[in-house]
């Protein structure tokens, strides 16, 4: 009987340990990270510019800092208490509260007129809209030297034109001098407070009222709603949202407002024209330590705006959803 033959096996192959999976690993923990490339710059100047000073601001205004910047260590609420008793208080808080009531009410007024105009077709429109972002893109220190040089009681442009039109005269004055005097020149502020925040809080509005979809005043009219009833039931609580987060904005810009009553008045005389704000930079001069704990002050009040910004802009985001 034949054998056959049997061919030899071939030998095993040895079995070595892929390595795909661990390169892909490696790649996909190198690919985690190469954001950080594009963002770490951002980030280490957010440290630097933002955080480390708000942390070197809460650690002075819990410290005592005499004069010339020599720490005598930790004297927890002495400072806040200190600010608390200051006599000026109380009159900068209630002048805070006017400029930024009145500023963000005139400025929000003043921007539904113009965004309804600027909604509407006419010849010019497109000029019309350019120039209104004039005074917003301009400097804000620039524009309020600007008005404080119009307002010189000698040779202001605003003076000469009063004086030319007899109504100095008719005061019994030849010169007035607008910012010399407090009850006057926080009008004039707030003036141009309102002239540098009109042009953003109109574009606000204006994009609010261009996304109301026209179907909505189509049936509005159809209903036989007249132009004031549509506005005030259509218009208004479509534009709520947008509304809304351009107030809460212009409330933060208004309040954190420093350049335009530097410019005109210093907070002066004395501090009969100060907001916190600038009242928080005075104090610098006589106690450090207080300085910091009205800063401290000042950035709780906008943690809390920039938490209903946040609430507001949530908020607008889900009705447009």
């Amino acid at each position: 009987m034949a054998r056959t033959a049997t061919l030899p096996r071939p030998p095993a192959a040895v079995s070595a340990k892929p390595d795909g999976p661990p390169r892909r690993r490696r790649r996909s923990r190198w690919a985690g990270l190469e954001p950080l490339i594009w963002i770490g710059p951002a980030i280490l100047l957010i440290i630097g510019v933002v955080l480390v000073p708000v942390v070197l601001m809460f650690r002075t205004a819990f410290h005592e800092i005499d004069a010339i910047g020599f720490d005598h260590g930790f004297v927890g609420f002495a400072n806040f208490e200190a600010l608390f008793q200051e006599p000026s208080l109380r009159a900068v808080v209630m002048r805070t509260v006017l400029w930024v009531v009145v500023v963000v009410t005139v400025t929000v007024i003043v921007s539904l007129l113009l965004a309804q105009l600027f909604n509407q077709s006419f010849p010019g429109r497109r000029v019309a809209r350019w120039a209104l972002i004039a005074p917003w893109a301009a400097s804000v220190f620039m524009t309020a030297v600007v008005f404080r040089w119009m307002l010189d009681s000698r040779s202001g442009l605003i003076n000469i034109f009063l004086h030319d039109i007899g109504l100095l005269t008719e005061l019994g004055t030849a010169q007035a001098d607008w910012l010399g005097r407090p009850s006057v020149a926080i009008w004039w502020m707030m003036g141009v407070a309102v002239f540098v925040s009109v042009p953003f809080t109109t574009y606000a509005i204006l994009a609010g009222l261009q996304g109301i979809p026209g179907d909505v005043y189509e049936a509005a009219v159809l209903d036989g709603a007249s132009a004031w009833r549509t506005y005030l039931s259509v218009t208004l609580p479509l534009l709520r949202p947008a509304l809304l987060v351009a107030i809460l904005i212009n409330v933060m810009n208004v309040f954190n407002s420093f350049p335009i009553i530097w410019a005109m008045t210093g907070g002066g005389p004395g501090d009969e024209t100060a907001t916190t704000t600038i009242f928080m930079y005075q104090l610098k001069s006589s106690s450090i330590a207080e300085s910091a704990a009205m800063s401290v002050v000042n950035f709780g009040i906008v943690i809390v705006l920039v938490g209903l910004f946040v609430k507001a802009s949530s908020g607008k985001s889900q009705v447009q959803s």
